[in-house]
């Protein structure tokens, strides 16, 4: 007979303090996981008007990040366990050094529904499609579900002990639950933190959602609100709004509409019966709020801060939370990011912040948002080289270890025995001199990856091999780049299919091969016209950038189901560019860091009317140079990162 959840939770809180140890302690082995720096963003829209491509001159401080001289806030895309792990590891690259217990706030809105559909509406000129999460995303998501709410909290006590970790001894976490997992959370904090170091169960209470029949309608959330050891609490950010006074816990009044009366020292003061006495409050003195919140809504359908994204939470709610809970330049993290909310928030009330996500939507979202709002120069971050350790940590692909025999075999090639090479993740097309690299569904490929596909084709069983064909799953920012340096090296990538997972537990491996539907597609490119160069009377050069196309090969790259797949294809045939969701220039190119001085994506209509297209040609104006490099990147509205590297002459 199977155990319950009550008999699970000291097994459950035992492993994840075991998993945990064992991060912490390779922390000090040598054994680190490192962030890659994607961007550099200046935030600066493409706008209309007379400031239309001027690119600011870039602030030491942007320049200067990477030599550890300058706080920049950052933005990571990766699965938030091993961003931890790096951020208490410390990032060297940009100077950034171990964050162990150097964060003040913590809140996280962890998923708390099994039965959610994390599927993405994408809006197109004329369509609308559900885009299925990316492979990385399905592994988290099998992972966190499998087991109802045992994996949920499997899931979520390692990451809430590395919390705890990064905490300073006077930081705060509020942790954002409903009913689901509400009473097993509790049980999992007080475990984590200590019971006499919670301070609230706060209650958000709402109006929005649906009335049932058969039960008392859900109308709220819990937060739980934990410190580590001591607390920062600021009584300004803990009041009511003046316009909105409770009392009792039971009686709300219009604070404007009550009588204001004058005392013999001139201050002002209204009053309120309440339950046969009568309470004085003063204009001057806050109002402090208990611990049921019910004057924040949910964001309206129409409201200007909507983003699109499902679980976005309303400003109001992170205002309360961070000006409670932290002062101007303390250090705030969302490792559940979303919609960004937290950081927008924290950028507003003059934090510092970081945040991350596992979902590719999210990570654009919060870039876009980001830029929208103009904040501080920050950096957009992923896990380097996607981890081993993601796959060792993924007990799911643990159980599929074969599967990069699967993909071999799907593909047409043939495994080597474990004698000629111990690494499975290889193989060889019969008859060829064709070598077969297949990567980890639970990893992006990236440069690392390919250059090691290279370095294999030239010594794996003495070398000699015509051709490295790469098969991968996911793809990091800079893969075009390498496909580009390697061109001369016979290397191919190709995509296997997103949706092949689904088709071995429909089909199997054998049915498939009998079937030979399965395809490897190549991956998308852009095609940037050449730059044109002009001097002004200013001495300055004028740049003409624009797109001319965005191939996307095939719709079988992307987790659509077929319907969808065939709207796609007409957009694809009809409408290339309109699948750009976002664009971005560096005009200076070092040729290492790309840093985005100018930006368009659609919903910007600062310099147009069209939500759905993003403008696809400018005019940047940059200091003389009788040479440069113009690095073009562009993110589709699936994810898909494209690069191309100009080389211009003035």
């Amino acid at each position: 007979m199977a155990k319950s959840l009550i008999e699970e939770l000291p097994r459950i809180a035992s492993e994840g303090r075991q998993e945990a140890q064992r991060i912490i302690e390779r922390l000090s082995s040598g054994t680190r996981i490192g962030l890659q720096t994607n961007e550099l963003v200046l935030p600066r829209k493409d706008v209309s008007g007379f400031f239309r491509g001027q690119v600011p001159n870039i602030p030491n401080a942007f320049n200067n990040a990477l030599d550890g001289g300058t706080w920049m806030n950052r933005l990571v895309y990766g699965d938030n366990l091993l961003t931890m792990q790096a951020l208490l590891a410390g990032d060297p690259q940009t100077g950034l050094p171990s964050l162990r217990g150097k964060v003040d706030l913590i809140y996280i809105d962890p998923p708390f529904d099994s039965k959610a559909d994390y599927r993405t509406k994408v809006v197109l000129p004329g369509v609308d499609i559900q885009q299925k999460p990316t492979v990385i995303e399905q592994f988290a998501y099998a992972d966190t579900w499998e087991e109802g709410t045992i994996s949920y909290l499997k899931m979520i006590y390692p990451r809430l002990v590395l919390m705890k970790e990064l905490l300073s001894d006077r930081g705060s976490i509020y942790v954002h639950i409903d009913w689901h997992v509400g009473a097993y959370m509790k049980v999992i904090l007080d475990d984590i933190f200590g019971k006499a170091n919670n301070l609230n169960e706060i209650i958000w209470h709402y109006q929005s959602g649906g009335i049932p029949e058969s039960t008392f309608a859900r109308k709220h959330d819990t937060i739980l609100y934990y410190q580590k050891c001591s607390h920062v609490f600021n009584q300004e950010g803990a009041s009511f709004p003046r316009n909105i006074c409770q009392v009792c816990g039971n009686t709300i009044s219009k604070w404007n509409n009550l009588k204001k009366q004058v005392d013999e020292n001139g201050r002002i003061y209204r009053t309120i019966k309440s339950a046969g006495k009568i309470y004085k409050y003063y204009d001057d003195e806050p109002v402090l709020l208990p611990d049921v919140w019910y004057d924040i809504s949910h964001i309206q359908q129409k409201d200007p801060q909507r983003t699109g994204y499902a679980t976005q939470k309303p400003e109001a709610l992170l205002d309360r939370i961070i000006k409670t809970s932290s002062n101007e330049g303390d250090l705030v993290c969302d490792f559940f990011g979303g919609s960004g909310t937290t950081a927008a928030v924290a950028e507003k009330l003059g934090r510092r912040w970081i945040t991350c996500d596992i979902g590719k939507p999210a990570s654009l979202v919060m870039r876009k948002r980001f830029i929208d709002q103009e904040v501080n120069p920050f950096l957009y971050q992923s896990i380097g080289d996607y981890q081993k350790e993601a796959f060792h940590n993924n007990k799911k692909l643990r159980r599929v270890g074969d599967l990069s025999q699967v993909v071999l075999g799907l593909f047409g090639a043939l495994p080597f025995s474990p004698e000629q090479v111990s690494d499975r993740n290889f193989g060889y097309v019969k008859g060829t001199r064709n070598l077969v690299m297949v990567d980890s569904p639970n990893r992006l490929t990236t440069a690392a990856t390919v250059r090691r596909a290279v370095e294999a084709k030239a010594s794996l069983l003495g070398g000699d091999w015509d051709k490295v064909i790469v098969l991968g799953w996911n793809f990091a920012f800079d893969i075009s780049q390498a496909i580009e340096k390697y061109k001369n090296s016979n290397v191919e990538v190709l995509v296997i299919p997103p949706d092949l997972l689904d088709k071995l537990s429909k089909k199997g491996f054998k049915k498939l091969i009998a079937d030979k539907t399965v395809r490897f597609s190549s991956l998308q490119y852009l095609v940037v016209n050449p730059v044109e160069v002009t001097v002004n009377g200013n001495g300055e050069d004028e740049l003409d950038i624009s797109l001319s196309n965005y191939v996307l090969l095939s719709p079988d790259n992307i987790p659509l189901d077929d319907k969808d797949k065939e709207k796609l294809q007409q957009v694809m045939e009809q409408d290339p560019l309109s699948l750009i969701e976002y664009w971005s220039i560096d005009p200076d190119y070092d040729g290492d860091t790309f840093r985005s001085t100018w930006q368009d994506y659609r919903e910007n209509v600062d310099n147009d009317s069209d939500p759905l297209h993003c403008v696809y040609s400018t005019r940047l104006h940059m200091p003389h140079k009788a040479e440069r490099k113009v690095c073009v990147k562009a993110v589709d509205v699936f994810g898909f990162e494209s690069q191309v590297i100009l080389d211009v002459k003035c």
